[in-house]
């Protein structure tokens, strides 16, 4: 009876303890928590979730983004240091391995792609002076072959946005043989404010560079040349330079692949269309339209690709605590974040150490304090509970990927996959973002929980920059786990939603893959910590639910999760 009202107790205390996290309190708790929560969580559950603090994040966001582990780079040394240092952490808090052979590593095998100074890479207008490209200021480009060497002069075709969307009556190649072609193309995709139609604002898969690439080399193209702009992209230059600049990581090649992958700044596709007899323009008006039809520019690209190819293995660090109920512990929820960066770029003067504080130091913090609050409760969730924190994602999603195709369960079993990635220390949030919860149904809980958090649940800040296909949860998704990620929305306590919003522009424009994004000791991580506890609540109710967790009918997810059960 005494150890009953212990637990009561201690479940009280906690219930209020919640409501001044949610508001932005210290460790002190509020005064003003009226009423307890309805969270379904049991007393230890409760009193695991109080334990979750702010400068527990803060200490591991400091230690990976520290100079000394040298940007996390994918392969690199600094990145093995920081997937070293989680094994540990996941040890430490009675975590069991789950990796290859008894381990907690999982090995990844890559292909690391330098595109060398002998690159040339050359648009030739059929009249004119030929256009010898300067790389990183007027384009970046990767072979995919995987090849030391490749050669490429071939027919330019503009394919507008370069998709073929039956569902949507879209189709930018209208049947065109585009083999040994290659594929000027925009970035994202038809704009339209109908939900019906590319889900309006939101931007699809279709409107991510990946699909690019991946729909034309199906289609038997040679090269890609993506056409950047700020607005498109949702980001500057600077960002498509750093993200393609030195090393490019790549799983093993499995399919057909573009000799050429790369973008070109906005005035070079200008001074092309031009030089062709076209106005660009005109050119993105045009491929607006479903009308659209291929354009031959009669220009070429002759490129000489010069690459230094490296086989390496990176890891993908991944435990698991095994649940408590013997008839639902085969089955599990997972949390995801990504633990790699840009790393050192030698050629780079100044401060050439991308440190990634923000990106993803964050979510690894968060990702280690939920693991060791669920590896030190008391009583543990029905279903268990595998963490991962994955490599390569600064590359294509790749370690993500990987898992995906290789998870330690089936991947019909996993329940749910909840992410952090970028989980900004600015302070109290009032708002959460949890873009692509709703295509799940598991979505009533998670608008409970957020409102027993006093969390309003945030649309999109930025539908149309497509953050659901640019994270880790996307590669989950793709195999069929409900997937989404916790992040705080634009409404901090004490600031108005103005000056959340001038805060993300500010990291997008002047720190966001640049070596700027480092830790600082006024950061505020009571946010961060506000995610943490958010995503336990989310975590274990999900791991107790009676059913797996599915996506709602006719999602685009909903045949892949079939197929997996």
């Amino acid at each position: 009876m005494q150890g009953k009202l212990r637990i009561v107790s201690a479940c009280l205390i906690v219930c209020a303890s919640l409501f001044a996290w949610a508001d932005g309190a210290g460790a002190g708790g509020s005064k003003g928590a009226k009423s307890a929560p309805s969270v379904k969580l049991p007393g230890p559950a409760f009193v695991a979730l109080e334990t979750i603090t702010p400068e527990h994040i803060r200490w591991h966001v400091r230690y990976l983004s520290h100079d000394l582990l040298e940007g996390r780079g994918t392969g690199q040394r600094g990145g093995d240091i920081a997937a070293e240092y989680i094994a540990t952490q996941f040890a430490e808090y009675g975590l069991k391995p789950a990796g290859d052979h008894g381990t907690y590593m999982q090995k990844v095998p890559l292909v690391g792609i330098t595109t060398l100074p002998e690159t040339t890479f050359s648009l030739v207008p059929k009249k004119g002076e030929t256009m010898n490209l300067k790389p990183l200021d007027e384009y970046v480009a990767y072979d995919q072959t995987q090849q030391a060497q490749s050669d490429v002069d071939a027919d330019i075709v503009f394919v507008g946005y370069g998709i073929e969307a039956p569902e949507y009556g879209w189709d930018d190649y209208k049947g065109l043989d585009v083999r040994g072609k290659v594929l000027l193309m925009l970035v994202n995709e038809p704009p339209s404010d109908d939900p019906k139609f590319f889900k309006g604002k939101a931007l699809t898969y279709y409107g991510r560079w990946t699909y690019k690439y991946e729909e034309a080399a199906r289609k038997g193209a040679v090269g890609v040349i993506l056409v950047h702009q700020t607005q498109m992209a949702s980001y500057p230059w600077e960002v498509v330079r750093n993200s393609n600049s030195g090393e490019k990581s790549f799983l093993k090649l499995e399919g057909p692949a573009l000799k050429v992958a790369s973008w070109i700044h906005l005035d070079v596709a200008t001074r092309l269309a031009s030089a062709s007899g076209m106005n660009l323009e005109k050119m993105l008006k045009d491929a607006q339209t479903k009308d659209f039809h291929p354009v031959s520019l009669g220009a070429k690209l002759k490129a000489h690709m010069v690459s230094k190819v490296r086989n390496f293995e990176s890891n993908n660090v991944v435990a698991i605590l095994p649940g408590a109920d013997h008839k639902m512990a085969d089955e599990a929820v997972m949390y995801t974040a990504h633990y790699d960066h840009f790393g050192v770029r030698p050629d780079m003067p100044g401060d050439n150490i991308f440190n990634g504080a923000e990106d993803n130091a964050t979510g690894c913090g968060i990702l280690l304090e939920v693991a060791r609050a669920f590896g030190t409760a008391a009583q543990k969730p029905r279903r268990s509970i595998i963490f991962a924190a994955v490599t390569a994602e600064e590359q294509g999603l790749l370690g993500s990927e990987y898992l995906g195709k290789h998870p330690p369960i089936p991947a019909g079993k996993i329940a749910l996959d909840l992410n952090y990635d970028d989980v900004k220390p600015l302070g109290a949030p009032e708002e959460v973002e949890v873009s692509g919860a709703e295509r799940t149904d598991f979505y009533p809980s998670v608008q409970a929980t957020a409102k027993e958090f006093r969390l309003a649940i945030r649309p999109d800040a930025r539908p149309e920059a497509g953050h659901f296909y640019r994270s880790d949860h996307f590669s989950l998704a793709r195999v069929g786990i409900p997937s989404f990620s916790i992040n705080e929305g634009m409404k901090y306590k004490g600031h108005t939603e103005a000056w959340g919003l001038e805060q993300e522009r500010d990291y997008v424009e002047k720190h966001y893959h640049q070596p700027s994004d480092e830790y600082h000791p006024e950061m505020d991580f009571v946010g961060d910590s506000a995610m943490a506890r958010f995503g336990f609540a989310l975590g274990w109710e999900a791991a107790s639910l009676p059913k797996l967790v599915g996506w709602q009918k006719g999602d685009e997810f909903e045949a892949a999760r079939t197929k997996s059960q």
